[in-house]
């Protein structure tokens, strides 16, 4: 009789702990946001082909678009002005989860929001830029990979100096507007000399502004 009852009371606490997975299960699926904030154009072939594998992994992992997902995106090409107010324009709809590429982007989403949770595909030096406090705990709402190592700078000068022997002046043209283009340009400069090479900053704002950089660093030989 004793075990009867204990077997009915343990179907019965089952079936109570089953009420609220059932109501659960019923209830719609909150509708998540992921704000994309890119500063490129949109006709970018290569940042769109990365943006669909992103989309195309999420969506294996049971993420769909339209159905518990839905992505908010910003294309801001080189205009500083421009990713500043998407930036707070995206912050507006409150997504759940920023995507944002760029060393010119981080610092402006940074600036506006401490606790929606920033997730960058590349960077630099996100240590050395503050994105994060470290590579093993970045802590603060920021988080990504890191994929460049600063030495291959060296090896790409070496590589230079093999194909055109005799170079004996090298341009690094950078964004002054992304962060990370100081800390590549200290460790241009900084292997540029024991090779001989006299480094040359050409900083540019857009690309538009290659080809003038381009002819001004031409006019003088070697």
């Amino acid at each position: 009789m004793f075990d009867m009852r204990r077997r009915q009371f343990v179907a019965l606490l089952g079936g109570a702990a089953a009420w609220p997975l059932a109501a659960r299960a019923q209830q719609p699926e909150r509708m998540r946001r992921i704000g994309i904030l890119m500063p490129y154009a949109a006709s970018d072939t290569e940042i769109q082909a990365h943006l669909r594998a992103f989309r195309q992994e999420l969506q294996r992992m049971g993420w769909t678009e339209g159905s518990n997902i839905q992505f908010d995106e910003r294309w801001t090409g080189d205009d500083m002005d421009l990713i500043r107010a998407n930036a707070a324009s995206l912050l507006e709809w409150k997504p759940d989860v920023l995507f944002a590429l760029g060393g010119r982007v981080l610092p402006v989403l940074m600036m506006k929001t401490s606790s929606v949770p920033i997730v960058f595909p590349s960077g630099g030096d996100p240590v050395g830029t503050g994105w994060v406090k470290s590579l093993a705990r970045p802590g603060g709402n920021v988080t990504g990979f890191s994929s460049f190592e600063f030495s291959i700078i060296g090896k790409m000068l070496e590589i230079l100096l093999q194909i055109v022997p005799g170079t004996s002046r090298v341009a690094f043209i950078y964004n002054p507007d992304n962060r990370n283009a100081s800390f590549y340009g200290r460790s241009f400069e900084g292997f540029a000399t024991p090779l001989a090479v006299t480094p040359v900053m050409a900083p540019i704002h857009g690309t538009a502004e290659l080809e003038r950089v381009l002819e001004n660093f031409a006019k003088t030989p070697n």
